[in-house]
């Protein structure tokens, strides 16, 4: 299928690494142009040549979206290297303001929230505040707001983290409504548990304190049983997997699909809305 994305100008958000490197990769392979962005201009930059090498089209654009400053480098480096986009994938999180572990409700100090609220959410409406507009105007655009399980399934261990990605939801359905009927559509993917280079760290850690077998596929398998993310899926998502989502939603193709949040996470997530 052709996703129509040839000629589409695409910022990925924390695409450095994770799953938002595997929707750089899904976007490029169907024709678009994608600026890739990160803090770190060596990994950053690796994914760039990466693209560049399989034939796609790539640029860098480096800065934390957690500041004004950073927002305003990572802009500017958008305009210089490709004059704007069309489409916008907000994939940028995390919980490192709470250390990046699972704290508990009072251990996450309202410091903490302000610190994973500007990482999660607000870094996404400066995008949404920096690019949208002219979307808007030239009457076709797409964002795309990477949430995850957590913000309809939350955890009181990770309560400002999961409080960030319901909002991230919620902000995805009020920005598609103030859009209504201007051609750019704003639609939320909420990914459950994925294999990325994060996730296998952690299967490292793990098999090795427990004697798992060295096989990675293994330790997923083992990880998996011990339902902590309980999934109904025969394995855990990988980022292309997400990407190919977001790649849909980022196409012409998805013109009827406005304001939803799409859960992508093998089962993880049980619920019937």
């Amino acid at each position: 299928m052709d996703l129509q994305l040839k000629g589409k100008r695409a910022l990925v958000t924390g695409s450095s690494s994770g799953i938002g490197r595997g929707a750089a990769h899904v976007l490029a392979r169907e024709g678009a142009t994608v600026v890739v962005h990160g803090r770190d201009r060596e990994r950053t930059g690796q994914v760039v040549d990466d693209i560049t090498r399989k034939g796609g089209r790539a640029y860098a654009a480096c800065g934390d979206l957690a500041t004004e400053d950073g927002a305003s480098s990572v802009v500017a480096a958008v305009e210089d290297a490709t004059g704007g986009i069309d489409i916008l994938v907000n994939n940028i999180g995390g919980n490192e303001a709470a250390g990046g572990g699972l704290n508990g409700w009072f251990n996450d100090t309202p410091d903490v929230w302000e610190g994973v609220l500007q990482q999660n959410l607000v870094s996404a409406v400066r995008m949404i505040h920096a690019f949208v507009p002219a979307m808007r105007d030239s009457g076709w655009g797409r964002v795309i707001n990477v949430s995850s399980g957590g913000g309809s399934a939350p955890t009181p261990q990770a309560a400002a983290y999961c409080a960030a990605k319901a909002a991230i939801i919620n902000m995805t359905l009020s920005l598609s409504l103030e859009l209504a009927r201007s051609g750019v559509t704003v639609n939320t993917v909420s990914p459950g548990c994925t294999r990325t280079e994060m996730f296998e760290r952690t299967l490292t850690m793990m098999g090795d304190a427990q004697g798992w077998p060295a096989d990675m596929d293994m330790r997923e398998q083992k990880f998996m049983d011990l339902g902590i993310f309980p999934c109904a899926s025969d394995s855990y998502g990988r980022p292309d997997d997400i990407g190919a989502l977001i790649a849909f939603l980022a196409s012409p193709l998805s013109a009827f699909v406005n304001g939803a949040n799409y859960r992508i996470d093998g089962g993880q997530v049980q619920a019937v809305n």
